[in-house]
Order: C-alpha cells, then structure tokens, then sequence
C-alpha cells in the first residue's frame, strides 16, 4: 500500500475544497469583502503620499487566490459598492470614491480576477509560481491605482509613481513572502490529507 498523497486536482482553487453550494460561495464573497475591509484598517500613513500601506492588497490578492476569479472578483466588488455607499471600511476607515487612493481597490477587483484564474491553473501551488502571481498582482493594482492618483491629485506621472508606487515596495515584497507562505503550505496540508 502506498503512503503518498493523492494530489488534489488542477481546476481548484481552495474555496472549491468546501461542500459546494450557493450558501458557500455567498459566505465565501461576503467573507472576502470583510477579510479585506479589516485588512484595510491596519494602515500606516506614509509621509509625502495621500496613500497609507494598509493590509487590503494583501487581502485582495488572497481572496482572489483562494477564492477562484469569479468569486474573487464578487467579492472585491462587494467591498468597493459597500464603501462607495458609506461603509468606512477603505483604508483608514474611510468611504466614498472621491479619494485619490479609490484606483487601487479599482486594481484589486481586477488584480483578485487575474489571480484568482491563475490559481485555478495552479499558480498557488509552489513558492515560485506564488511569486509570480502575487507580482503580477500588484503590478495590476499599481497599473490602476498610480495613474488615477496622479488624475486625482493633479501630480505628474513620475510624482505619482514616487508617491504611490516606491514606498510601497518593500511591504510589498513581505506580503508577498507571506502568501508564498501560506498558500503551497495548505496545499501541501491538503494533499497529505487527500
């Protein structure tokens, strides 16, 4: 008798491991957006930017990661119609869309969706292919969120870019190993269980 795991199936993300049904996948979207809001409040101001570093990011690329594209995309999209309409959930408690910051969770719904059909084609299984796709990630957030701050505060480019883009780096790279992490180790737990 053999005492290897059987691997779980490529097609999956983790939230397909659950019993499937509406009521999950409705938890699982609904559990997304307030995983995200409350990552949101541990936010530090950075000097010199309208931007603070907050756990959101992270929250979003892991919901998308965990949760698959489509329930990854619904679920970023409650948490921006929930804090369009008044829910102080953003980064620092705030709400609305009239914040030079509102194109970074522009760039998480999208960068959850990538991320998200990336893990169902098996990206969250190893370190490296995590490393990549948590990268990928950002780069989306990023490629959304710095040009509408520089829109929305009236900064040029490169003063977008210094503002919203380089003090965020190095925390970015941390979440990142976080998530390089955590996610091939539960699949690993997983398939040991399998």
């Amino acid at each position: 008798m053999s005492t290897a795991a059987a691997p779980v199936r490529h097609g999956v993300v983790l939230a397909d491991l659950l019993p499937a049904t509406r009521a999950r996948d409705i938890a699982l979207v609904a559990g997304g957006a307030v995983l995200t809001g409350i990552a949101a409040q541990i936010a530090v101001p950075v000097p010199g930017s309208p931007v603070p570093v907050s756990g959101q990011t992270f929250a979003a690329l892991l919901v998308g990661t965990a949760l698959g594209a489509r329930r990854g995309f619904l679920s970023l999209a409650l948490y921006a119609v929930a804090g369009v309409a008044g829910m102080p959930w953003f980064a620092q408690a705030t709400s609305g869309y009239a914040m030079p910051s509102f194109g970074y969770i522009l760039g998480m719904l999208l960068a959850a969706t990538v991320v998200g059909a990336l893990a169902r084609r098996g990206a969250d299984r190893s370190v490296p292919r995590m490393a990549g796709t948590m990268a990928l990630g950002s780069l989306i957030i990023y490629a959304v969120g710095v040009p509408y701050l520089a829109l929305a505060t009236g900064m040029t480019l490169p003063q977008a870019v210094a503002a919203g883009l380089t003090p965020f780096l190095i925390g970015d790279a941390l979440k990142a190993a976080l998530a390089m992490g955590v996610l091939p180790t539960a699949w690993k737990a997983i398939g040991r269980k399998g």
